[in-house]
């Protein structure tokens, strides 16, 4: 009986807790744009925590369910329990709790340390009197709330110290709103990335999930040079070109160019290398003769078991893939969206060292 009553009183408590955390993510996301105060971002921290604890709470409650069906046939929880069942459930809930609760804070504490991962691509191209081109790329970034400042300065005093020749962000700079980007003056981070030949970026889905225009003209207001549907020549002796994301028609109603007419009055004789956000369609970028696309937005599932999700859905998930003489590098990304933590994959920063051997 009394076991019953502290279970009764118990239950207000559990309730108001369920329906805190379920809402908090969305209510901290919309309250951030009309009222960015401690509240709506201690809201958006919570939600954030809690989606990657109700993923692994589910999974390790289907195995429960799993051991269930499995004494239907040989039974063992009932010796397991001896004779006492409401002890054997409280410490089913306390192991599924504390492992739950090692791996989200895993997760975070792996989201906060980046890899750097390098590839070495020769061209069989000429580039100028250029043999050789250093590219640091980063994708995914998704400032905001969650990416601030310390993972700003983080990202780029890394990304300073590689030494690159050029800068590429393949998108998804901003996190949706650009409200706390502003409001944490993230673009003061922006500005202090140096490279010789300047910072590129093209557009992703959460930059027009987040107004398109209001985060673009940001991030060219703090020394980033927008590449969209366009190619720049830079040198005189490469090209970047940067498509606008798939996600532009949903913004705007209206489609973005196709490559070929991107491509007009490009000379393909230089080596080309392309940011597209989202990886699909990689036939697009052979076909038109590009020598390196640059690609995010999959972050290879971010939480595992995602990442076996990413690999069925784009031919490329993560890293470096060759099709015909067109390289690809797909990146895991720098930040995360949602959930602070990765436990499929450790963020990273990418090198690309160009080889010009005509």
């Amino acid at each position: 009986m009394a076991g019953t009553a502290s279970g009764a009183s118990f239950r207000p408590w559990y309730i108001v807790f369920m329906v805190l955390v379920f809402v908090a993510y969305p209510a901290g996301r919309m309250l951030e744009k009309i009222w960015y105060h401690p509240v709506p971002i201690t809201l958006h921290w919570i939600g954030a925590f809690w989606f990657a604890a109700m993923l692994y709470v589910t999974l390790m409650l289907f195995i429960t369910d799993l051991a269930r069906l499995g004494n239907l046939a040989f039974p063992f929880i009932e010796k397991l329990s001896q004779g006492n069942m409401p002890g054997l459930k409280l410490k089913a809930f306390l192991v599924i709790s504390t492992i739950t609760l090692l791996v989200v804070i895993a997760g975070h504490i792996n989201a906060w340390h980046p890899k750097i991962s390098r590839v070495d691509i020769t061209l069989p191209k000429k580039a100028g009197n250029m043999e050789y081109l250093r590219i640091v790329a980063a994708s995914d970034i998704h400032m905001g709330t969650i990416i601030g400042p310390r993972r700003m300065n983080k990202l780029v005093n890394t990304i300073n110290s590689l030494q690159p020749d050029i800068i590429l962000l393949a998108g998804d700079v901003v996190d949706e709103d650009v409200k706390p980007v502003i409001q944490q003056n993230l673009g003061k981070n922006l500005k202090e990335l140096h490279a010789p030949y300047g910072v590129f970026a093209a557009t992703g889905n959460h930059e027009y999930i987040g107004g398109g225009e209001p985060s673009i003209q940001y991030l060219e207001d703090h020394g980033i040079v927008m590449l969209r549907d366009t190619a720049q020549l830079i040198n005189n002796s490469f090209y970047v070109i940067g498509r606008e994301d798939l996600h532009k028609r949903y913004g705007y109603g209206k489609a973005r160019k196709t490559l070929p007419d991107i491509m007009q009055g490009v000379d393909a004789s230089k080596p080309l290398i392309m940011m597209d956000h989202q990886p699909y369609h990689l036939e697009d970028a052979k076909a038109a003769g590009i020598d390196l696309q640059l690609s995010g937005h999959t972050h290879h599932g971010q939480l595992w078991p995602f990442g076996y999700i990413t690999q069925k859905i784009f031919e490329v998930s993560r890293g470096y893939y060759q099709k015909g003489d067109t390289h690809y590098y797909v990146s895991t990304g720098f930040g995360t969206w949602g959930p602070p933590v990765r436990t499929g994959n450790r963020p990273e920063i990418v090198v690309i060292n160009l080889y010009f051997k005509e």
